[in-house]
């Protein structure tokens, strides 16, 4: 099924990785609301759960580049998570492509962070996340983001480094 959803998780999202085990597209909604909880509450273990710990699992992104592993992956995020940039985005505008034992959601990120000077920097990143439903949850495979503007690109990578 392809459907434009009304969705939006962002700084209120909830952590329902209890719910990941429930097979139909609910249940990976329910992992896509998880990972945004983790993010905008800076948790590690919330995050580390959602992500698959397959080794071809993959983070493609404007600050990691390409990772593989669910480990490394949670690695990348909690070096962010204990830095002093703190990022609140929300994901809208979302279409979500579900079948079964899988489900993308398509979408933009959009938000700020603080900047390591204390600054508030508005953030906007188009976004798809993958997950499959295996071993009797919803998990998450892969993700892709980008930022358009080369600016604010250079800009969020100089944050998340320093």
């Amino acid at each position: 099924m392809i459907e434009k959803t009304e969705i939006a998780f962002g700084p209120h999202s909830r952590n329902r990785l209890s719910e990941t085990d429930d097979p139909s597209p609910t249940g990976a909604e329910a992992a896509l609301e998880s990972f945004y909880y983790a993010l905008n509450n800076r948790d590690p273990d919330a995050l580390r759960e959602d992500w698959s710990a397959d080794p071809l699992a993959q983070l493609n992104n404007p600050v990691g580049g390409i990772l593989r592993g669910g480990d490394a992956i949670a690695g990348l995020y909690a070096r962010v998570f204990d830095g002093s940039m703190n990022v609140q985005v929300t994901f809208g505008d979302v279409v979500a492509y579900t079948g079964e034992a899988h489900a993308v959601f398509a979408g933009r990120e959009t938000g700020g962070y603080t900047a390591p000077d204390g600054t508030e920097v508005p953030l906007e990143i188009r976004t798809s996340r993958y997950f499959r439903y295996q071993d009797g949850h919803w998990r998450q495979y892969h993700h892709h983001g980008s930022i358009d503007d080369p600016d604010a690109l250079r800009a969020y990578q100089r944050a998340v480094r320093s």
